[in-house]
């Protein structure tokens, strides 16, 4: 069992001449993995295998071509996939992008990567410029590789520029988006539960799919809600979110049960995944008629909210878990700036006592101050 439970539909058997093998079954196709199991070459054929590789043949004859970028590929899985550096969700990110890759490439060898051939192919993906700038950053971490084992003097990738995104990434949601989603949605459903709960926490869905009664901590500032983001759990001092609980999201959470269980958890008691909150809110917003409204949306909502009401970027941070503040930054360029332009203006023309305070440099502002206005007659 230990062995189904580290590599799925990995089986032994006997050969004629009676050593033992491992092959990978699945969909009718069969992979030979070799003799030593667990050992990088194993590994290697392992996830070339799981990726739903081609290359196959006689037991001891199917090793992938060397130099290639299906070896590439192959190497890169053992060495970035091992251990727990990765989260599954993102190791299944990476794969959809990389194996796409591979098949449309992995019989060309690696050393006649170009810089020009990278532009190219980033080229292709011009209508979808995030996907574009994904792949270029996949193809990076993957030709550094390359160079690393000495088949490439230089990496390529790296010597291209990603492409510019118009927007800001994904859309940040409107209030008047957050109203209609209300509208149609009512409390009691699922979709009100998992919107007040993101929008309210300001989470990533890998993190708000986690969050249970237990998440709720008594403080000396009163009770929180707690959690330590899963994008910084492998960092020497992971994020640690430590937030009020809003009005709104305190009576949908008194709906949910009190037991050991998640607040998003299936009707069977199970914790529900990342990705079926992302399948189910994009059907929630097509029947609200919100076709640019995502998950990750509501955490630029929450940020917007946050500078709107004039929070300073730490502060935003402090419930955000953003590290730096320059990420924060990306997040609240959706705020009302007109009406921060105001607030801002008005704290610099106005004393205590009604006065403006703008001091005049003659030198540089009223230099040309004789000169009369030009207008159009």
């Amino acid at each position: 069992m230990k062995y189904r439970k580290k590599f799925p539909d990995a089986t032994p058997y006997t050969d004629v001449r009676g050593k033992r093998r491992w092959r990978y079954r699945k969909n009718g196709k069969s992979f030979e993995l070799g003799t030593a199991y667990g050992s990088p070459e194993f590994i290697q054929r392992y996830e070339a295998s799981a990726q739903g590789a081609t290359i196959k043949g006689r037991i001891g004859a199917d090793r992938i071509t060397h130099g290639t970028i299906n070896d590439l590929v192959a190497r890169y899985y053992v060495v970035a996939f091992a251990g727990d550096r990765l989260s599954q969700s993102t190791k299944v990110a990476y794969r959809g992008i990389i194996e796409k890759f591979r098949e449309a490439h992995g019989h060309r060898p690696v050393a006649t990567m170009k810089p020009h051939m990278v532009e190219t192919l980033i080229a292709q993906k011009a209508n979808t410029p995030n996907a574009a700038n994904n792949f270029r950053k996949r193809l990076a971490q993957l030709l550094d590789l390359a160079v690393k084992l000495e088949w490439l003097t230089l990496n390529p990738a790296r010597q291209t520029k990603p492409l510019e995104v118009e927007g800001g990434g994904h859309h940040t949601w409107t209030e008047a988006e957050i109203s209609r989603f209300y509208e149609v949605h009512k409390p009691g459903t699922l979709a009100h539960k998992v919107m007040t709960l993101m929008l309210w926490t300001g989470a990533a869905r890998v993190d708000a799919v986690k969050l249970g009664w237990f998440s709720i901590k008594d403080t000396d500032n009163g009770p929180r809600l707690q959690y330590r983001r899963q994008k910084t759990r492998r960092d020497k001092e992971p994020v640690l979110i430590s937030i009020p609980i809003a009005p709104d999201l305190l009576d949908v959470l008194n709906t949910c049960s009190n037991n050991e269980g998640t607040f998003l958890q299936t009707q069977y008691g199970k914790m529900r995944s990342a990705k079926s909150v992302t399948g189910d809110m994009r059907k929630w917003c097509d029947a609200a008629g919100l076709p640019d409204c995502t998950p990750h949306g509501l955490r630029k909502a929450i940020a917007r909210r946050l500078a709107e009401a004039g929070a300073s970027a730490p502060q935003i941070s402090a419930i955000t878990g953003h590290k730096t503040l320059s990420e924060v930054q990306r997040y609240i360029a959706a705020a009302n700036r007109d009406g921060m332009a105001g607030d801002g203006m008005a704290l610099l023309l106005a004393r205590p006592n009604g006065e403006q305070t703008v001091v005049n440099f003659p030198d540089m502002f009223a230099k040309n101050s004789h000169n009369k206005l030009k207008t159009k007659e």
